[in-house]
């Protein structure tokens, strides 16, 4: 074989024969004398010196063999062996002429080189793969060039290919140090964002409810958002969604603050809007730069709709038990941390049989629409998902193309407000009585608590608990409140609730009584033979006070 037709050729370069010696290698063509010019400064740059050899007089496989990357030539459709250099031989060892490549050089198959030879081969046209690693470590960018024989009257099958590598183990090794630290900032985000999520859902008696995160894909830092379901005594829920601007663990501990406020301003019982009016102020004073957003509702089982406001976030969805999709426009106000705005509260109706979905912006925002269309294509989604809250989530997640590599983290909160029949709605009861003044409301309402208990078959002993702590609320709302006054007793699957309403707004505290009062001790009498209580204002200017009995079993 005669090496020069497969060598790299310059403009002008002479062909040269060079013949195998008997073990197969070539010998390096000889150097031809250049004579020496002097260099005027009128003569081109690239013109050679008289310090060395021009290129025109070097031969390709003095070229190559001085090179300090591993270089072999190929040739034919079996790529065998023509050529390798003093570097490639130092980096796989001695390779023998003639063999085909599949068989003598086995770190070709490790970097998968073979298929993209042949392709090379097949179209003319150089490929490059990028940073690959053969088994003893090492990581390699190689180059696949096609050569040409130069000899017009040469066979097809006489082309071949130039495998010139560049050894890239330490860039390599660096970038996978990168990426390793990037992994692991990556999982202390995701895993302080996990954490301080809600690690289960509370179940309230009237609802049903799911939730799913999912974090953004590897190339995606970590986000905001949260959720949140928070029970509020006497069957009432909030439903808490959000999300704080930003990435990493920065707004993952913004994100825990603002959820821990939530929870906090919860307890005190406040509409919505009031409840999003001090975290407005909370979020600027934790970190001005941090804007969220979020939607908190409020679900009271007697009135059977969601209270909400929203500051700057999604609108809530409703799905009825027929497929009609409903959604909550207004009232909207700005994002939490921006200050100067007063919320506002709505409503939405939520019966029994509907779905509501309170979601972030990562489920409905795509880079190439519209984020109105993503919510269309939401409300398609949900008209057709039917089954558990975790189904329906699940569903929603899938149709609307969220996958692990998705470019934003996903919250989703479902809740389902299931229509009862049968035996299971025996298990849910209302009966309420109006409170008229005067001396004898307290004895009607203590005569209607026990006949009403005695209908819903509860213990004896629960019975006289429920009795003794409505008489009390009633006493006391007689004592201090304003008419209107009404005296509710609700059971559910899993509690009895005693709550008395009236037109005054003060609300009742808990304090300790002196051996000498003769009142004081209504609530204390409540809160310590029941299992919670609590009070809260009413939308028209009153209040309601309200105790809660666990069932045996």
């Amino acid at each position: 074989m005669n090496f020069t037709r497969w060598s790299a050729r310059f403009p002008g370069t002479q062909r040269r024969a060079a013949a195998r010696d008997d073990h197969g290698s070539v010998p390096a063509a000889r150097v031809e004398s250049v004579r020496p010019k002097a260099v005027t400064p009128t003569d081109d740059a690239s013109e050679p010196s008289a310090d060395g050899p021009s290129p025109e007089a070097l031969s390709a496989g003095e070229l190559l063999g001085r090179l300090p990357a591993p270089v072999a030539l190929l040739h034919g459709p079996e790529h065998r062996i023509t050529y390798v250099n003093a570097a490639y031989t130092s980096a796989f060892g001695p390779r023998p002429c003639g063999v085909p490549a599949a068989e003598a050089m086995p770190e070709l198959a490790e970097l998968s080189l073979l298929p993209l030879m042949d392709q090379v081969l097949r179209t003319g046209t150089p490929r490059t793969v990028k940073s690959r690693k053969v088994l003893a470590g090492n990581s390699y960018t190689v180059t696949c060039t096609p050569v040409a024989t130069g000899d017009p009257d040469a066979p097809d099958g006489e082309a071949g290919v130039l495998v010139y590598a560049t050894d890239v183990t330490d860039h390599a090794e660096a970038a996978e140090r990168l990426r390793a630290s990037e992994r692991r900032h990556r999982e202390t985000a995701v895993t302080l964002q996990r954490s301080l999520l809600p690690q289960e859902l509370e179940q309230p008696d009237d609802l049903r409810i799911a939730a799913t995160y999912q974090p953004g894909g590897t190339d995606a830092a970590v986000g905001g958002d949260w959720y949140d379901v928070i029970t509020l005594g006497a069957g009432r829920t909030a439903l808490v969604i959000g999300d704080v601007m930003g990435r990493g663990v920065r707004a993952a501990a913004v994100m825990g603050q603002l959820r821990t406020a939530v929870r906090a301003y919860a307890r005190l019982d406040l509409p919505p809007h009031e409840v999003l009016q001090l975290l407005d102020v909370l979020a600027a004073e934790i970190d001005a730069s941090q804007i969220a957003t979020c939607a908190y509702a409020v679900h009271d089982p007697n009135e059977g709709h969601l209270v909400y406001a929203s500051a700057g976030h999604l609108p809530i969805l409703v799905c009825d038990e027929d497929g009609t999709v409903h959604r909550a426009e207004e009232p909207t106000g700005p994002p939490l941390g921006t200050g100067g705005w007063v919320h506002t509260s709505g409503t939405i109706p939520l019966p029994p049989g509907s779905t509501a979905v309170l979601y972030t912006d990562g489920l409905v925002e795509r880079r190439s629409e519209d984020i109105d269309e993503g919510v269309a294509a939401l409300e398609r989604a949900l008209s057709g998902a039917k089954g558990s809250p975790q189904v329906v989530c699940d569903r929603l997640i899938r149709s609307l193309g969220v996958t692990a590599e998705h470019d934003d983290d996903v919250a989703v909160l479902v809740v389902q407000h299931p229509a009862r029949t049968g035996t299971s709605a025996e298990l849910f009861h209302n009966a309420s009585l109006e409170l008229l003044g005067g001396i004898e409301a307290a004895p009607r309402a203590r005569a209607f608590a026990t006949g009403v208990l005695a209908s819903w078959r509860f213990p004896m002993e629960l019975c006289d608990l429920g009795v003794l702590a409505a008489s009390e609320l009633v006493a006391n709302s007689l004592q201090h409140g304003t008419p209107p006054m009404r005296l509710g007793l609700r059971r559910t699957d899993r509690r009895l609730i005693i709550e008395v309403t009236d037109g005054d707004d003060h609300l009742p505290r808990r304090r300790r009584a002196e051996p000498a009062d003769e009142a004081g001790r209504g609530i204390s009498i409540v809160a310590t033979i029941a299992s919670s209580w609590g009070s809260r204002r009413t939308p028209g200017g009153g209040k309601a006070v309200w105790c809660e009995f666990a069932l045996p079993g």
